[in-house]
């Protein structure tokens, strides 16, 4: 299943006072390029909590290699680095249109139901569970798009 890597601006309010990029934006790039991946996968996050279950951030590690300033493109790839039904954990490759890496992430999340109970999503959400098998086997594992 291809997916498309994300590709975003950098706004002129991403950066401090040295005009690079403040180091907490790159959480939130990665949380869009989460997102827009779990929709082109064809399960929006916004579905997954209608019916109930949430995926908060269980681990995060970022480590910056470049500097990003106003006006570059930064493209984040996704990699499904392992997933299990109930943790899936997911590497970030961000890099300019150059092509320089700025900086490689990983998060992990678990799957929960809104009491905060672990979700076994082969058994919630299938399809879901389908698609990620799909999307690891067509793309392997820590594979760049």
């Amino acid at each position: 299943m291809p997916v498309a890597a994300f590709s975003r601006r950098v706004q002129y309010y991403e950066t401090d006072m040295m005009g690079v990029v403040h180091h907490a934006n790159y959480i939130h790039w990665m949380e869009e390029a989460r997102i827009e991946w779990m929709d082109q996968l064809g399960f929006p996050y916004a579905a997954m909590e209608e019916k109930g279950i949430v995926s908060p951030v269980k681990a995060l590690s970022c480590e910056y290699k470049a500097p990003c300033t106003f006006g570059d493109t930064v493209i984040v790839a996704i990699s499904v680095e392992s997933f299990n039904g109930v943790v899936m954990a997911i590497r970030y490759i961000m890099k300019k249109e150059t092509g320089d890496i700025v900086c490689e992430a990983r998060s992990e999340h678990v799957f929960l139901n809104r009491e905060g109970r672990f979700v076994r999503l082969k058994r919630e959400l299938p399809g879901f569970c389908e698609a990620i098998e799909e999307y690891i086997n067509a793309n392997g594992k820590e594979t760049e798009q």
